[in-house]
């Protein structure tokens, strides 16, 4: 496949008209909430998106079995994509004068895949020592380290996203080896030069924390604490205690995270393993003053669902890894299930560039655990915990995460039921811009740290 260069050298896409809006931005787009905003003197946004859509043309996708993302299911429906946006969800009767008309008959609709739980561009491909930038596990709280600053847009694994899974937004968090990680960044999954190209407008920030064996082995380790569970609360205890007192008149990027927290600006992402430290975590959580948005990897949600429930807190799971160390032994592939049993948040995540790329596929499997149990789970609320749910505890489901007028036109059209093993994305729209068809080969993005390797842009 001839790749053609785009400006400076970055993404090679053949996307016509598309790429002469690749380098477009503005300096004031999107604005994330920050704690510095608390400080007048600061910039609150010091390293603005810049993304702006690729151009799209009116689409109407007609006669497909639409999933909308909020548990609806419409047989024979159709989808109106224009200027960007949903324009409307409906059956057949609904109009398509206007519209670039597709037929999707036989096929199935989605919303765009959400992954919550990504270190694309941090832990890029390939996995070599001097691009692992997703742990700064030089001291045991880092929350002023932000995950953006590491992002490296030509990480291959962002383009097999969209092409195999149908991702067209993801949350890249720093890793798990410390108490408190630092910053998370919220991107579309587009080509740009930039991080700033790919940063979801009016997205807000997340923290990243952890508990558990990761971050006491690391530091204790290394002879200092914490080195046991009872170590890592107190070191995080005291850590929210001294944000807390912090009178604000000298500048400190680690209090800004931590006091953007406390203020609700900034959305908590807590990795957690066993069910016992996840209900500590949440009573530290009342303790100080914050919330926990999402527990991740959460093997053992299931023994707390209803505390989960009742605290509004989702679970980011895997459908089916677990056993690999102590704090897992305990969990199920019926995890989900059991969750949405209990009414509690589930969200199925990757934490990884290959299963980044079958988030349909595991939600599939973790949905079979629960109705091999007897769970009746049906397939439009599967969907949910890939699209909505993330979108939900990621704070940009008023924007994104389902097929609803007036949100971004993120879609999938899949060429099979999207739950099947055997299905696949056959077109995605970012935005209302159609980013990925399979039937096209200029619209399978390679970027330059490929150029003129064997099987560049190869999407099999």
């Amino acid at each position: 496949m001839k790749a053609i260069a785009m400006p400076e050298r970055f993404w090679t896409l053949c996307l016509g008209a598309l790429a002469l809006s690749a380098c477009a931005s503005t300096s004031g787009e999107g604005d994330t909430r920050s704690a510095s905003a608390a400080t007048p003197a600061v910039n609150a946004n010091p390293y603005p998106s810049t993304y702006r859509p690729y151009p799209g043309r009116p689409v109407a996708l007609a006669g497909a079995t639409v999933f909308d993302g909020t548990g609806r299911r419409i047989e024979n429906g159709t989808v109106l994509l224009r200027d960007g946006k949903v324009v409307a969800v409906g059956d057949a009767s609904l109009g398509t004068e206007g519209y670039d008309r597709i037929d999707a008959t036989g096929k199935f609709v989605t919303p765009g895949v959400i992954d919550i739980h990504s270190h694309l561009g941090v832990y890029p491909s390939p996995s070599v020592q001097a691009h692992s930038d997703g742990n700064e596990g030089t001291d045991p709280t880092t929350p002023e380290v932000w995950a953006e600053h590491s992002v490296w847009p030509q990480d291959p694994g962002f383009t097999r996203a969209i092409a195999h899974g149908g991702v067209t937004s993801l949350q890249i968090l720093p890793g798990s080896a410390n108490l408190m990680g630092g910053r998370s960044v919220t991107l579309k999954n587009v080509p740009a030069r930039t991080v700033q190209g790919m940063k979801f407008p009016g997205a807000p920030y997340g923290m990243k924390m952890a508990c558990g064996e990761n971050p006491k082995r690391v530091y204790g380790g290394k002879g200092r604490m914490p080195s046991t569970r009872m170590g890592n609360f107190a070191v995080n205890r005291q850590t929210w205690l001294d944000a807390k007192a912090d009178d604000g008149k000298k500048r400190n990027l680690a209090t800004e995270t931590l006091k953007g927290v406390l203020a609700g600006e900034i959305l908590l992402h807590n990795h957690c393993y066993r069910a016992d430290e996840m209900a500590l975590v949440i009573d530290m959580a009342k303790e100080m003053g914050y919330k926990v948005s999402t527990f991740h990897h959460a093997v053992e949600s299931y023994k707390i669902g209803d505390l989960l429930r009742e605290n509004g807190i989702c679970s980011a799971i895997w459908a089916d890894w677990y056993g690999f160390k102590m704090e897992s032994f305990d969990g199920i592939p019926e995890n989900a299930a059991l969750l949405f049993k209990e009414g509690a948040c589930v969200v199925i995540h990757s934490d990884d560039e290959n299963g980044i790329q079958r988030l349909n596929q595991e939600a599939s499997k973790a949905a079979a655990a629960g109705r091999r149990m007897g769970i009746a789970i049906p397939d439009e609320a599967v969907i949910r915990w890939i699209t909505l749910n993330p979108a939900k505890a990621m704070g940009i489901d008023t924007m994104t995460g389902s097929l609803e007028a007036g949100k971004m036109g993120d879609v999938v059209l899949w060429n099979g039921h999207p739950l099947s093993v055997y299905s696949r994305p056959e077109k995605v729209w970012v935005d209302g811009a159609l980013l990925y068809d399979s039937a096209d080969p200029r619209l399978r993005a390679t970027t330059d740290f490929e150029l003129g390797q064997p099987g560049a842009g190869d999407v099999k």
